[in-house]
C-alpha cells in the first residue's frame, strides 16, 4: 500500500482519476450498438452478415479516430482534445436518439459511436504524462483499466432498452458523458511531458520497424479479440441460446469484467515473469479457450466459463503487451503505445464479421471461433520468433525488464534505434 501511495505522489492522482473515468466512460458508450444488438436486430430483422456489419464499424471507427485526435491534442492539448472529443460523443449520442430511423441510418451511428472509441492514446498519454518513466507502465495500465466501461455497458444498456426503448438509450448516454467531462474541467491538468508535441514522423516511427507491426498485431488479437467478443457476445447469447436481451447482456458482463480486472494483473505478472512469457501463455489459452467455445455451444455453463476464461487471457494480454512497450521504445513510450493501439484495435472489427459471416453461409458461428484461434496461433508462431531478438537487444530472456546496471549500458543502442526509425 505505502508502495502504491508513492507511486500517486509520483505523479498527478487526480489527472489519472480523471483520464480512467473518460476512458470508462468512452468504452460504455463504444460498444453500446453491441450491448443493444437484439434490440436491434428485432427491429431491423437484420440478416447475420448484417450484424456482423454494424457491430464492427464502431469498431473500425474508432481505430481510425484516434490518430486524428492524438493530432489535435498536438495543438490544444490532451486535456482540451478530450472535452473536445466528448463534446462530439454528446452531440453524436443526440443524433442517434433524434435521427436513427433506418438500417443505414444505423450503420452511420455506428461511425459517430467511433469518436468514444478514439480516446485510449490521448487518455493513456494524459493520464501517464504526470509521472515519471519508473511508473509509467502502472500508469497506463490503470487507466487502460477504463476498458470496464465495456462491462457496465452490456450490463446496464439492456434493462434500459427494455424499460424504454433502444434508442432512448442514446440520449441517456448524452446525459453521462457530462460527468467525466466535469471532472476532466475541474481535476484535470495538461502534463509537461512533451509526448504531446511529437511530431507527425515520430507518431508513426514505430510502424517504421518489424517490432511495431510484431506488437500490433500482437495487441489485434489480445485487445482487439476482447473488444470484438464484448460487442458480439450479446448477440451470440441471444442467438444461439435463446436467453433474454437482459441476460445476454449479464452473461458478456461476467466475461467483459474479467478481461478489465485482470488487465493490471497481467502488467504485474509481467514484470516477473516476462511479458513475452505471459503472452505466450495468453495466446494458448485464447486459441485453446476460443475453438471450444465453438464446439461446446449445446452448453451454456461451459460456454461462460469459457468465455470468463478467454477474457481474463485477453485481459492479461493487454497488460502484458504495455510492459514490453516502455522497454521497447523507453523515450517515446505514449506516442508508440498510441500507434500501436490504433493500429491493433482494428482486429476487432474482424470478430463480428467473421461471425456474422460463419452463420450466414456454415449455419453455425464456430467457424468464426476457429477462425480468430488460428489467428492467434499464428501471432504466437511469429512473436516466438522474433522474441530470439528482442531478448538480445532490449529485453531479457522472458520479456523482463533488463537489472539497472545493463539499462544504462544498452540505452544508447535503443536510442540508435529510436534515431533509426
Amino acid at each position: 500500500m505505502s508502495g502504491f501511495r508513492s507511486f500517486l505522489r509520483s505523479g498527478h492522482a487526480p489527472t489519472l482519476f480523471a483520464a480512467f473515468l473518460y476512458f470508462a466512460f468512452s468504452c460504455c458508450i463504444w460498444v453500446l450498438n453491441g450491448a443493444m444488438a437484439p434490440f436491434i436486430t428485432e427491429t431491423y430483422q437484420l440478416t447475420p452478415a448484417q450484424k456482423g456489419l454494424m457491430l464492427s464499424i464502431p469498431i473500425i471507427a474508432g481505430a481510425l479516430m484516434r490518430f486524428p485526435l492524438g493530432v489535435l491534442a498536438q495543438y490544444i492539448g490532451r486535456k482540451n482534445a478530450t472535452l473536445v472529443e466528448m463534446g462530439l460523443i454528446a452531440v453524436a449520442m443526440l443524433y442517434g436518439f433524434f435521427m436513427v430511423k433506418s438500417f443505414n441510418d444505423l450503420l452511420a451511428m455506428g461511425v459517430l459511436l467511433g469518436i468514444a472509441g478514439a480516446s485510449f492514446g490521448v487518455a493513456l498519454s494524459l493520464g501517464s504524462g504526470w509521472f515519471p518513466p519508473r511508473h509509467k507502465g502502472l500508469a497506463m495500465g490503470l487507466v487502460g483499466a477504463g476498458n470496464v466501461g465495456t462491462a457496465v455497458s452490456v450490463l446496464v444498456a439492456p434493462p434500459l432498452a427494455q424499460a424504454f426503448g433502444w434508442q432512448t438509450v442514446y440520449g441517456f448516454a448524452a446525459a453521462a458523458i457530462l460527468l467525466p467531462m466535469l471532472v476532466m474541467i475541474v481535476f484535470a491538468k495538461e502534463p509537461p511531458d512533451l509526448d504531446a508535441h511529437a511530431s507527425f514522423r515520430e507518431h508513426i516511427a514505430c510502424l517504421f520497424e518489424k517490432d511495431g507491426w510484431a506488437f500490433s498485431l500482437i495487441y489485434g488479437v489480445t485487445f482487439g479479440g476482447f473488444i470484438g467478443l464484448t460487442t458480439f457476445l450479446p448477440t451470440y447469447y441471444y442467438d444461439q441460446f435463446g436467453v433474454s436481451k437482459v441476460q445476454a447482456g449479464q452473461l458478456t458482463m461476467l466475461a467483459a469484467f474479467m478481461a478489465a480486472a485482470v488487465r493490471v494483473f497481467g502488467g504485474w505478472i509481467s514484470d516477473r515473469l516476462g511479458g513475452i512469457n505471459t503472452l505466450t501463455a495468453v495466446l494458448v489459452i485464447v486459441a485453446g479457450t476460443l475453438v471450444l467455445c465453438g464446439f461446446a455451444s449445446a452448453s451454456l455453463a461451459a460456454t461462460t466459463l469459457l468465455f470468463m476464461v478467454c477474457f481474463s487471457a485477453l485481459g492479461a494480454g493487454n497488460g502484458a503487451l504495455f510492459q514490453l512497450v516502455p522497454l521497447r521504445w523507453p523515450l517515446t513510450t505514449a506516442v508508440a503505445g498510441s500507434m500501436i493501439g490504433e493500429i491493433g484495435a482494428l482486429g476487432g472489427g474482424l470478430v463480428p464479421n467473421a461471425m456474422g459471416l460463419s452463420k450466414q453461409y456454415t449455419g453455425s458461428y464456430a467457424w468464426g471461433f476457429v477462425f480468430f484461434a488460428v489467428l492467434a496461433v499464428a501471432v504466437l508462431l511469429m512473436m516466438r520468433v522474433m522474441q530470439i531478438r528482442w531478448t538480445r537487444t532490449w529485453a531479457e530472456k522472458g520479456g523482463r525488464a533488463r537489472a539497472a546496471a545493463h539499462d544504462v549500458a544498452q540505452k544508447p543502442a535503443v536510442q540508435g534505434m529510436e534515431r533509426s526509425a
